[in-house]
Parts: structure tokens; sequence; C-alpha cells
């Protein structure tokens, strides 16, 4: 189901972006302007082959699982400037260079954690001192649990991205308006990984560990020109070459997954130019 959402994500924003821009124009003419946003996700991910390599032992596990790890709503938690960034959220902050397009930069904040308890298949050799796994091991079940694996990207499984993105208004309802955003983009990973391997002392640090592309749809009223609430789907892929797993540089990971976003942002748009006009066709 993940992945039948994801294509169609992406056939939708493929079919949306070979469209005549110029049926449905934006209310008012948004060239010149600026716009930010800041919400929050809830996010879903494929299974992932994760493989692990170091000094003393190399190997995969096929199929593991993993989940997110959104925060409990409280007012403070969620609201206090000092604590907004312990949910997972996305930031942005665009320009419109047309009426209808727009480039933005933003920061996708997920967190992602592989599934205490589950059960994988574990392909490779482990020979380190101190821990109960050491073995040959050809596709064998194996449960992720303490003392062989903790796995988490929940320092953010950072996802720092430029999207280029069409709005097209479909609505027009006096003081609110109704409009159908579609965008693609790319960027770089950026987690700070929480993991703990086979008892070694973790690496506890953000690091650039790979590269994302995705999609994105949404639907976006504005309030009185100036003012936004907009929902998303936003699917992509993500690949980790370079995750760090302990303080060893001998030792790392690397994964790649597909992930679905469910986003509710809050926004404002704004003039930066006295020439900024209101245009009408």
């Amino acid at each position: 189901m993940k992945f039948i959402l994801i294509k169609a994500l992406l056939l939708f924003t493929t079919y949306s972006f070979a469209q005549n821009s110029d049926i449905l124009p934006t209310e008012n003419g948004r060239k010149g302007k600026l716009y930010f946003y800041w919400g929050w996700n809830g996010a879903s991910y494929t299974k992932s082959d994760i493989s692990f390599k170091g000094n003393d032992y190399s190997f995969t596990l096929k199929n593991t699982k993993a989940q997110d790890r959104q925060s409990k709503f409280t007012v403070d938690k969620y609201f206090n400037p000092g604590n907004i960034t312990i949910p997972q959220y996305n930031f942005r902050v665009g320009y419109y260079f047309t009426n209808n397009w727009d480039i933005s930069f933003g920061i996708d904040h997920m967190k992602y954690v592989v599934e205490q308890g589950s059960t994988a298949q574990i392909s490779g050799t482990i020979n380190s001192i101190g821990t109960e796994f050491n073995g040959a091991y050809f596709n064998d079940d194996i449960i992720i649990q303490e003392g062989f694996l903790e796995f988490e990207h929940t320092d953010g499984l950072n996802f720092v991205n430029i999207d280029v993105r069409h709005t097209n208004q479909i609505i027009d309802a006096n003081k609110i308006k109704f409009n159908l955003t579609k965008g693609i983009g790319a960027g770089v990973l950026y987690p700070k990984t929480n993991a703990t391997l086979l008892n070694k002392e973790r690496h506890d640090d953000f690091n650039v560990a790979g590269y994302g592309v995705s999609a994105v749809a949404g639907l976006n009223i504005t309030f009185f020109k100036r003012f936004f609430i907009q929902s998303e789907l936003k699917g992509g892929y993500i690949n980790l070459p370079n995750i760090k797993t302990t303080i060893s540089n001998s030792d790392s990971a690397n994964q790649s997954f597909f992930f679905l976003q469910r986003n509710i942002v809050f926004g404002g748009i704004f003039n930066l130019s006295k020439d900024s006009k209101i245009r009408k066709k």
C-alpha cells in the first residue's frame, strides 16, 4: 500500500507539471512574494535492508521494520519555542518567481525507529569480543533486541531539501482561497543516529549520511491573502550509504527505503518589494 501511494503521488505530480500553468492562475499574483510555514508530520517507511561493517563483523539485516516516533501532544512541547523542535516537524521558506511557481528550502524532521522485538533475516559474520551473537549466518532469523542492536534516527531523520512547486487556485470564496500545490525536490540527509550495536559505544553526533528525492501534493487554504493552512502528502526515496554507528571510524552502516509523510502546516505570505501588485486575468 505504501508503494502504491508513493507511485500515485509521483504520477499525479508529473501529470500536473505537464499542464498549462495559466489555466487556473493563483489568486492576486504571488510573483515576488515570500512565504514560510511550520507544521508537523506523521511518517511511514518501507522495510529496509541494513548492512553493518566493522573490523570484527560484516552482516546485513534484511526486511527490517521501522516506524516513526511522533511526540505526544502537549501545548508546551508543540508551541513552546524552546521545545518545538522535539516533535516531528516540517519547516519551509520559499520565493514565488512567477505567479504560480516557487522555489523553496525546507527541513523535514522525521524520526526513524527500528522496531525492537521484531524479526529480520541476517546474513554475514560476527566475531566481536563480549557478545553472544558471534557466528556465521545465511538468511537466518534474528530478533532485534538489546545487546544486539538498537537503531534509531531519532534526533532527526533530517531531510534538508530544495523543492520546486506549482500552485493553482481552484476556489475563490472572497477572503478565502483554495489552492492545489504540487512539487518535486531533492536534498541531503543529516541525521543524528542513535545506534547501539553489539554493545559498542555509539556515535552521538550529526552526520551527512546520504540523499533523498521526493514529490509532494497538497491542499492550501489561504485567508485574507496573508495566512494559510496546508495539508500535504509527501513521498520519496532515501539512500543512506554513510551512517555512523559507533565512535570507531571503521564502523558504518548503509540502507535505503521509501517514505510517506502526512503533513499539516501553517504559514504566511509577505511582499518583498513595493512593486508587488495585484494582477487579475
